[in-house]
């Protein structure tokens, strides 16, 4: 049985509350570091997700800050929305294409050094 990746998964458990979403690809930061940022504001209503996000001593919560903004630009362009109501049902990050790179080392050897790029996505549900 094939794996389903993470947004299979979580569009089979949210099914219609998906009311807005936004991705961005190719960020070049590692998931990893991504995924502590977006554990902070999944579940969290929007504009307090906001504010946590603003005061994240993170270079990935500038990143996920504007993917939210573009989530609930997004939503305001439906219409259908209040966006007092809005609030991040969920998120993820999945990793990206990896450059391979390599330093030198010594006795003419190399080390390799992979630089990792994340694709994000956010989804906004309305609160029940």
């Amino acid at each position: 049985m094939a794996k389903k990746s993470t947004a299979e998964k979580f569009k089979s458990n949210v099914g219609s509350e998906a009311l807005a979403s936004a991705t961005l690809r190719h960020v070049r930061i590692s998931p990893q570091k991504v995924r502590l940022i977006l554990g902070l504001i999944e579940g969290k209503e929007v504009d307090r997700a906001l504010d946590i996000l603003q005061f994240a001593p993170k270079k990935g919560a500038q990143i996920v800050s504007k993917l939210l903004k573009s989530a609930i630009s997004n939503a305001r362009e439906k219409g259908s929305v209040d966006l007092d109501e809005l609030l991040v049902s969920g998120c993820w990050a999945d990793p990206g294409r990896t450059m391979k790179r390599f330093m030198p080392r010594a006795r003419g050897m190399a080390t390799p050094i992979l630089k990792r790029s994340s694709h994000i996505t956010l989804v906004l549900g309305a609160r029940r």
